[in-house]
């Protein structure tokens, strides 16, 4: 006799915005990422909000013909805050996002399928009176919280932590603004530097940092591109497109990070994101057959 029981339980997803006459699809793009602002702002210094989204989904299946787990559960979330400064010339645009996600399942047990930490800073001086370009430097950390692991059947190999890696880029440069939803920002002189403060992993040197090392600094080229727009009724897209090139090492090789977050808003309370990473690093060379080849890693 077959059964079969599917459950599936979505999600709390609660959008939380602390800001003055603006929707969170409006408030959330920051500068860097594009942020909304309001055209005079002469009234107020500071602005910020967020918003959390939750997800969790569970199945079950009993005597199922056509195979799979007994169970499985899955929980993702999503934290966003930020703060906005704006006087006069000035303005000064922080954003952090924290992503986390845990899979248990029978057959598996219990993975970490989602974990990022992405902290950005960016002050600008207007150099127009227009206001499409600012003299810029910009302050981007990027890393994870927890312990990760690859696999191979059921054995865990350990492969990242906290700081382990970790991305900084401390950059100098011009951004162009022709409008709310599009942004470019360009640097001549960008420094990179990447951290492996975990002895197991910088004595196998991951991450492109030397053995036994863990810290490598780089200098180089910088580009990033940003852009939000709601694209339909109820949902909005924020991208972002990073390109570094070094200088001193293969500079023909450019390092590449973009992330993607589409927000789909159902009704005051309730909503859904999907959110795709992209990342390419010449330096990263753990895929292919003998695991010493760069990869694209989504």
């Amino acid at each position: 006799m077959l059964k079969g029981v599917t459950l599936l339980l979505t999600v709390f997803c609660l959008n939380t915005v602390y800001a003055q006459d603006l929707v969170v699809a409006k408030l959330r793009s920051e500068t860097s990422r594009s942020i909304k602002k309001d055209t005079d702002t002469s009234n107020w210094n500071w602005k910020h909000g967020g918003l959390y989204n939750l997800n969790v989904s569970q199945s079950s299946l009993s005597n199922w013909a056509a195979g799979g787990d007994n169970f499985n559960m899955t929980i993702n979330s999503f934290f966003n805050y930020f703060a906005f400064y704006k006087k006069e010339r000035q303005s000064w645009d922080n954003n952090l996002d924290v992503n986390l996600g845990f899979v248990q399942s029978t057959s598996q047990g219990g993975r970490k399928n989602d974990d990022r930490l992405d902290l950005l800073s960016k002050y600008g001086y207007k150099m127009d009176t227009v206001g499409k370009w600012y003299v810029s430097g910009l302050f981007n950390f990027r890393s994870q919280l927890f312990d990760g692991y690859s696999f191979s059947g059921t054995k865990a190999n350990f492969t990242s932590s906290f700081f382990a890696p970790a991305y900084m880029i401390i950059s100098a440069g011009l951004d162009y603004k022709p409008d709310n939803n599009f942004s470019i920002f360009f640097s001549p002189l960008t420094s990179r530097t990447t951290l492996v403060l975990n002895k197991t992993l910088s004595n196998l040197g991951k991450y492109g940092v030397d053995t036994g090392r863990m810290i490598k600094r780089e200098t180089g080229l910088f580009v990033t591109v940003n852009y939000s727009k709601a694209i339909a009724t109820n949902i909005y897209y924020r991208g972002r497109a990073d390109f570094f090139s070094n200088y001193y090492d293969k500079p023909e090789n450019v390092n590449f990070f973009m992330t993607n977050l589409f927000t789909f808003k159902i009704n005051k309370n309730f909503s859904a994101t999907y959110n795709l990473d992209l990342i390419y690093d010449d330096k990263i060379r753990i895929f292919g057959p003998n695991k010493k080849s760069p990869g694209l890693q989504t």
